[in-house]
């Protein structure tokens, strides 16, 4: 049994924590307590403030959604960084710029701990099943001691290499996640337009050579566009964004992460932000939101 500490309970921090409920004393805290009253009731020992959850952990995991909250948690009296001990472990599984990542690395290593950038591929059903991507970027040693923890999170566990490093991987990841939905849904609306039934034409496409797993998984979503989101627009975007500044960052030519920028933005002018991406076919399809030509 480890004693672990949980940041950020949302819908996949919930998952992520709940699994780590499993032969683990976990302490944990989110902005909102009413998101963890499930995981109260099923042992989760609640802290009010990210530092007392540290203090009480051997291991510290946060889920958060940008750099802005990482900073929020993390920094001031009762952030994460004021709870760590020399030799603890901390985790931090959000998308959040490599290079701020990085600089929270550095500082955590001051005080005498250690910190992974481990950023999840895969949605909220991944997540409750333990079948994600996890890529890990930071020291050796301290990957080693939390492995087993992420392997009870993930099907797939990769130490990627230095600190940010898991972070640039899983925008890499993310850049072609969001090209594929974007060509998928440029396609079935061709189909749709050509007087072909869009069921038929999403069937077809999935069953063809570029049937990716995820495309498979979301076809129905693009029929049928849920209320819940398995991973949001919104979210997608912040990455997208992310994969640009890293690209330039680094002089990469990134032209789909460019386009898929473009269209996650019409995304949310037309108030999809918290809809799942497979709403990219209806974005395309709405009156005068075709895109531009680059």
């Amino acid at each position: 049994m480890r004693t672990i500490g949980f940041i950020g309970l949302g819908s996949m921090g919930a998952e992520l924590a709940g699994r780590l409920l499993d032969g683990n004393q976990v302490y944990g805290t989110n902005r909102t307590k009413a998101k963890a009253s499930a995981l109260i009731e099923r042992g989760l020992i609640w802290r009010d403030t990210p530092r007392e959850v540290a203090t009480a952990a051997d291991v510290v995991f946060s889920m958060i959604t940008d750099d802005t909250a990482l900073a929020a948690i993390t920094s001031g009296p009762d952030g994460i960084l004021a709870g760590l001990r020399p030799g603890i472990i901390y985790v931090d599984m959000s998308t959040v710029s490599p290079r701020a990542s990085r600089e929270l690395a550095r500082t955590v290593r001051s005080a005498g701990a250690s910190m992974l950038d481990a950023p999840v591929s895969g949605s909220v059903p991944a997540a409750h099943d333990g079948t994600l991507t996890i890529m890990a970027g930071g020291p050796a040693r301290a990957f080693r001691v939390a492995e087993p923890l992420l392997r009870q999170l993930g099907r797939t566990v990769t130490h990627v290499g230095a600190n940010g490093q898991g972070l640039t991987l899983k925008l890499a990841i993310n850049i072609s996640l969001a090209a594929q939905m974007l060509a998928f849904s440029e396609g079935v609306l061709l189909a749709e337009r050509g007087g072909i039934d869009p069921e038929l034409a999403v069937r077809a496409m999935t069953e063809s050579p570029i049937g990716s797993p995820m495309l498979r998984a979301r076809a129905p979503l693009v029929l049928d566009l849920p209320e819940q989101a398995w991973f949001d627009v919104q979210l997608m975007h912040k990455d997208i964004r992310l994969a640009l500044q890293a690209a330039r960052e680094s002089g990469t030519p990134v032209p789909a992460a460019a386009a898929a920028d473009r269209v996650l933005g019409q995304a949310e002018e037309l108030g999809y932000g918290h809809r799942d991406i497979a709403a990219l076919l209806k974005v395309l399809a709405a009156p005068g939101t075709e895109p531009k030509a680059a």
